[in-house]
């Protein structure tokens, strides 16, 4: 069970896979200390000379380098302890408290659940909260409730790749959703051989053994997960919300989940990923992207370093890499994803065989059809806003960055000296020309003979007469 908290009218709404920044302003000692088995590059202290102005500003230095690691790392600037420690105005609230209180007035009128007890931090969203329910005629049954609205029609979808909702309502402030508990987990606990209900980053920010999944099983899971993506796209149905976490293992089967998460109008896990890229602008080519990432983690047992990769570690196959190359690439990210039918036709998924009998079903009233098309227009046209500003950001960081360079600063100088003697130049030929006209104004009524240096000038023969 999860819970999905509706934030009330008037406050301010946030978008919780922004990553926050810092910079320090003061500092005070801390001892040293690693975050979900994370060594983090905490500066050195010193007992003697800690007050000396250069290390201060050298401490200073190191600590700003801190803050910076953790608001890069995809996975700690999510978590919501750091979102706390930068935000506490917008994060101070008590999420699973607050779910326990929606969950435990709902099941007054509902006896046949029972809470057994809360799933801590399982999950990476901060507004999220998981409980592990039970059947009160059946005990031994374990489910799992996301309380979290247009989601009452989950229950009906049936597909052998998507894994089926129990139970699914909502009210005015939130939505609740039950679904059978998977002691087994999801495709990133198999890849990180990590335990379901243990926090989220205990689990997999820091694995101890990196260790991909073998080709086989990187086959057949990737050509599963395409198989639902095409399903959902064929039924215009928005999804956005592809991640390892998101798909359940049953068996050798990937089941997808958190179809609600788009109806609810969440942001995606890698959405500050794609949001960088104004080619990767529909909810169809977010997924193929995301599929890219869920790729790489599955093939290497590690999400990539950052997005675009310029270049591919060794895979267990080529046709790894080319899918790869096809939705993470510089190339890719730049000119846009392929669709969804083009991976499944590429020689990697082309040769799997599914056998299932299950027959898909998953029908959508007409009215809810034109819901959900607008729906996905508005996120699209949303997502299409946000990559513009970014767009424009970028380029004023770039015309900032380039014009305060040392390189562009002494171009200036160099620019600056040459229009200075320029202008002198043109100032001293402009003083001789001034002096010459001059000259010439002064001497215009009476001009000498030219002479040459080698003659004498020839003695006067006017005669002057001086009055007596």
């Amino acid at each position: 069970m999860a819970f999905m908290e509706k934030l009330p009218a008037g406050k301010v709404l946030l978008d919780d896979t922004v990553p926050l920044t810092a910079a320090i302003e003061a500092s005070q000692s801390l001892q040293s200390h690693t975050i979900a088995g994370l060594s983090l590059p905490l500066p050195p202290k010193k007992l003697i000379g800690n007050m000396d102005r250069e290390f201060i500003a050298e401490r200073q230095k190191g600590l700003q380098n801190y803050l910076n690691v953790i608001t890069t790392n995809h996975i700690l600037s999510n978590c919501e302890l750091v979102k706390k420690f930068l935000d506490p105005n917008n994060y101070s609230a008590n999420y699973t408290e607050i779910a326990l209180q929606h969950v435990s007035m709902f099941f007054r009128s509902e006896p046949k659940w029972e809470v057994v007890e809360p799933l801590k931090d399982i999950g990476w969203r901060i507004r999220k909260k998981y409980f592990l329910m039970k059947i009160k005629n059946q005990p031994k049954e374990r489910l799992v409730l996301s309380w979290q609205c247009p989601i009452k029609l989950l229950p009906s979808c049936l597909h052998p790749y998507i894994y089926r909702v129990t139970f699914a309502t909502a009210n005015e402030s939130s939505a609740l959703l039950i679904r059978m508990f998977n002691e087994k987990g999801t495709l990133k606990d198999l890849i990180y051989k990590a335990k379901p209900k243990d926090p989220f980053l205990k689990k997999y920010c820091n694995p101890k053994k990196v260790q991909g999944l073998e080709l086989q099983q990187i086959k057949t899971y990737g050509r599963q997960v395409l198989e639902v993506l095409k399903f959902l796209h064929d039924k215009g149905f928005p999804y956005g919300h592809l991640h390892t976490s998101n798909v359940m293992l049953d068996g050798d089967t990937c089941r997808l989940l958190d179809l609600e998460n788009s109806l609810l109008g969440l942001p995606s896990f890698y959405r500050s990923y794609f949001s960088q890229f104004r080619k990767i602008n529909t909810l169809e080519s977010v997924d193929v992207h995301c599929f890219g990432h869920l790729l790489y983690e599955m093939t290497y047992g590690r999400p990539p370093d950052s997005v675009p990769v310029d270049s591919f570690p060794p895979a267990p196959s080529m046709a790894v890499v080319a899918v790869l190359e096809s939705t993470l690439s510089c190339e890719a990210c730049k000119n846009g994803m392929p669709t969804v039918s083009r991976l499944l036709q590429m020689p990697l998924f082309s040769d799997v065989l599914l056998t299932t009998s299950e027959k898909p079903q998953f029908k959508i009233p007409t009215k809810l059809k034109e819901a959900l098309r607008i729906a996905k227009e508005c996120i699209e046209k949303r997502l299409i806003e946000e990559q513009k500003q970014i767009h424009q950001h970028r380029r004023l960081t770039r015309a900032q960055s380039h014009h305060g360079s040392e390189e562009e600063r002494k171009r200036r100088k160099i620019l600056a000296r040459k229009k200075s003697k320029r202008s002198a130049v043109e100032n001293n030929e402009e003083h001789s020309a001034k002096y010459s006209n001059s000259n010439n104004s002064a001497g215009s009524g009476a001009s000498s003979p030219l002479t040459s240096p080698s003659s004498p000038t020839p003695p006067s023969t006017a005669v002057e007469h001086a009055p007596f």
